[in-house]
């Protein structure tokens, strides 16, 4: 899968989310990269504060991060369809920890 096609699958799996909650992300930017260079295969990685952990005094901050990461996913997918739902799930849950979902929760709710 190409990358153009890859950020694609992205943006359709932002898109996906209802509007009330992307109306809701603050300060966060969703990028593409190859691989994770500590842990190459992370499918996803969220870095920042949280939504729930930030206090009156947030500001002035660069925007939390979250990173898709387009080989890793690759790696675990046999076929473009099961690219573009495993492109979402990842998103779905690096948005979550933006809203200060954890892990465990994300895990009982299916999207581990």
């Amino acid at each position: 899968m190409t990358r153009r096609r890859f950020e694609e699958a992205v943006a359709d799996a932002l898109d996906s989310i209802p509007p009330q909650l992307t109306a809701a992300m603050d300060n966060v930017v969703v990028l593409v990269e190859e691989r994770n260079p500590e842990e190459p295969e992370l499918l996803g990685l969220y870095e920042g504060i949280a939504l729930t952990e930030r206090m009156s005094d947030y500001g002035g901050v660069l925007p939390d991060r979250i990173t898709i990461y387009q080989d890793a996913i690759l790696d675990v997918c046999d076929d473009v369809d099961e690219v573009v739902h495993e492109v979402a799930v990842t998103v779905v849950h690096e948005v979550a920890h933006h809203f200060g979902i954890d892990e465990e929760t994300l895990h009982e709710l299916g999207w581990g």
